[in-house]
């Protein structure tokens, strides 16, 4: 009697076929879902976008033609078919406020934004990830209530009132940073004449230019404001790898390592943080997405020209168009950044890859 075979395993080109189009299918359905949020919220909003594009003195026949150009009148499924179309070719609409449209407004202010979440970010893992590695490794002692204390100060202390207080001590008194903006004046214009832009982000540009006075000068800008972002930043991710790290130093593996004489320094740095990255890795993601989308209250003090000040602006003057575009965009942050995510794990944790 001949034997018959087991079946072959799926082959690892069909698992990876599998896992993108599963990725790709899910990407779409939190697109659409967020699109969905953004065209509830344009709708249920107590302001008519006729009356802010034309006007309290609009007539009848005016009022009516534009709402038939929108497509207003339409079903309302109509119309939400019309706005993930837009959406998909890149029409976030038109600003009411500038009648300039709102995703070229947005690429404007984005790199901005990013700049300066990207820097923050970078401070608080860079102090935040050792200090609460060390306090895990000396529970109860002087250091690690010191992390403690610093960590609830940062959750605690309103961020414009930081802000206030930077700029009346580091600016106003001592001198040693730059002021609200991202440029003194006269680099500004010599900025928009002289300086090839590749990114937006000014200190990126100003490195690809060589012009290392400007980018001296836009460092001395945005030192102050991302230090103060990268304090919250750096907060929440001490607490949360103090937590991790905690935990894992209690795992039998690390035990085991410890009674085989490796090296202290090794057993944390090397195992114990290597198990604890995969978490780590949300928790930073979820504190630069914060970032991208929290920062309205230090871009307001600061002066600073990024999407956070251009919706809140927005908000203020009932341009709808540009507070939903924004909001997309953020969103739409989110997303890319849970796809960066999973793509981390993959690579930090092989496990992750099956």
């Amino acid at each position: 009697m001949t034997d018959i075979a087991p079946p072959a395993p799926p082959s690892r080109l069909l698992s990876l076929l599998r896992q993108i189009g599963t990725t790709v299918f899910t990407l779409l359905v939190t697109f659409i879902g967020l699109l969905a949020v953004t065209f509830v919220i344009s709708r249920v909003v107590p302001i008519d976008p006729i009356m802010s594009i034309l006007g309290e003195r609009a007539t009848n026949a005016q009022i009516e033609e534009t709402r038939e150009k929108l497509g207003l009148n339409e079903p309302l499924w109509v119309q939400f078919g019309i706005y993930v179309g837009n959406t998909l070719q890149g029409d976030l609409g038109t600003s009411i406020r500038t009648r300039e449209p709102v995703l070229d407004e947005v690429a404007t202010r984005f790199p901005a934004t990013l700049e300066l979440a990207t820097l923050a970010t970078l401070l608080g893992v860079l102090v935040g990830v050792p200090a609460g590695v060390i306090a895990a490794t000396k529970p109860g002692s002087f250091f690690d209530q010191f992390v403690r204390l610093v960590a609830l100060m940062g959750y605690s202390m309103p961020i414009f009132w930081l802000g206030l207080m930077g700029l009346l001590l580091f600016y106003g008194h001592l001198g040693w940073v730059g002021g609200p903006g991202r440029l003194d004046a006269s680099y500004q214009m010599m900025m928009e004449f002289e300086l090839t832009q590749y990114t937006g982000m000014i200190m990126v540009d100003t490195a690809l230019n060589g012009r290392w006075d400007m980018f001296a000068n836009a460092f001395s800008h945005i030192i102050l404001p991302a230090s103060l972002l990268a304090y919250i930043s750096m907060a929440y991710i001490s607490r949360m790898t103090r937590s991790f790290m905690m935990n894992e130093l209690g795992q039998e593996y690390i035990t085991t390592a410890r009674v085989k004489g490796m090296p202290e320094r090794r057993v944390i740095w090397v195992h114990a943080l290597k198990n604890v990255m995969v978490p780590l890795i949300t928790v930073i993601a979820l504190s630069y997405a914060y970032l991208l989308e929290g920062a309205v209250l230090t871009e307001t003090i600061f002066a600073w020209p990024g999407l956070g000040s251009y919706i809140t602006d927005a908000l203020l003057v009932a341009d709808m168009p540009a507070v939903l575009g924004g909001t997309v965009v953020v969103g739409l942050a989110y997303i890319g950044l849970n796809m960066l995510s999973d793509l981390l794990y993959k690579l930090v944790d092989p496990r992750a890859r099956v």
